[in-house]
């Protein structure tokens, strides 16, 4: 065995963000960690999973069921000094706490003058594929995207997720870490292999607002974000047996967006695919698009994207997987402007 076989250690998501969590937590006593069944559960995507055991209740609070308050009071907590991450459960639930998130978490800085920052971590759960309704399915990666004063990441896998999590700890600016339920390795939600992968034991991060070209190819750029990254990968390798060497970049980053890494792909290959589980309307796939058009590269064929279609997520099994995006949607989405 080679002696980077015998280094290898391969994390889940949820392992690599509590891991990457704890760190920070034994060199920086102001972190902290909010939110519900993140104690003794240790949360329900198991990303604060054995940190209660190790910091105890003080440092990893359970809260109410009430977002407004929880995430008000991290608001608080982060602009008195501390550095809280709270945990959203759902991305859906931001319905109940949005002024909490929209009016203080991410305008504080600014309405201050800059004297008061909010160094905040707020975490939530994203995505769908295993029949939770419309209510605990969305990925509304362009919802929070779109408002000015947050940072916002969202890792396709462990050895990202660790870093960018240490990284959002660290960052001065709130920052929203959405993370894929179906990348996160726990079994019962279904686990994307390729998510778990190898993630040193020291300290790191990811920077926030680089994309990272995963795959690359000279025919065609496949823009994924988080699952989407692996729906991309997957389609490139359906397309290699057509002969079509796509190349697949991972945003990891949404706010700050990066354009460059996008621009010099599309640049590249003249054509563009844009992956995202969030709404095909008015989100970050139309914004990637806009940004490859307003720049004046000359494209081969006209962008395509694969999005979730404009409805509330369906409860039922075939219904939801009809809608979800996935490698065949994205072969199909190429032959579509091959074909032009």
């Amino acid at each position: 065995m080679s002696e980077v076989k015998q280094k290898e250690r391969k994390l889940t998501i949820a392992r690599a963000m509590a891991e990457g969590i704890a760190q920070e937590m034994r060199t920086d006593e102001r972190v902290f960690v909010m939110g519900e069944d993140i104690g003794q559960l240790g949360g329900v995507f198991g990303n604060t999973r054995g940190l209660f055991d190790e910091f105890g209740s003080t440092r990893i609070r359970d809260t109410p069921i009430s977002e407004t308050a929880f995430v008000g009071a991290g608001v608080g907590a982060a602009s008195d000094g501390m550095r809280p991450i709270v945990e959203l459960m759902f991305v859906d639930f931001f319905g109940v706490c949005m002024d909490a998130i929209y009016n203080l978490m991410a305008k504080n800085t600014y309405f201050s003058g800059g004297h008061i920052p909010v160094p905040m971590v707020l975490m939530t759960s994203t995505g769908g594929g295993y029949s939770d309704g419309g209510q605990h399915s969305q990925c509304l990666h362009g919802t929070f995207a779109h408002l000015p004063g947050m940072k916002v990441v969202a890792p396709s896998n462990a050895y990202d997720a660790k870093g960018l999590m240490i990284a959002a700890i660290r960052d001065q600016n709130p920052v929203v870490f959405m993370f894929h339920k179906s990348l996160q390795g726990m079994g019962w939600l279904g686990t994307e292999p390729a998510a778990i992968v190898h993630v040193p034991e020291e300290d790191y991060i990811v920077e926030i607002g680089k994309a990272n070209v995963v795959k690359e190819g000279t025919d065609l750029t496949i823009v994924g974000i988080t699952s989407g990254v692996h729906h991309g990968l997957k389609a490139a390798e359906q397309l290699a047996a057509e002969g079509v060497n796509a190349e697949v970049v991972d945003l990891r980053s949404l706010v700050p967006l990066d354009r460059e890494t996008i621009l010099a792909s599309v640049a590249k290959t003249g054509r563009l695919i844009v992956v995202d589980e969030d709404y095909h309307s008015y989100g970050m796939s139309g914004e990637i698009i806009a940004s490859v058009a307003e720049s004046g590269i000359q494209l081969k064929a006209n962008p395509q994207r694969v999005a979730y279609p404009d409805i509330p997520i369906p409860f039922s099994r075939p219904m939801e997987q009809w809608a979800l995006p996935n490698a065949d949607k994205i072969v199909s989405a190429y032959k579509k402007m091959r074909d032009k």
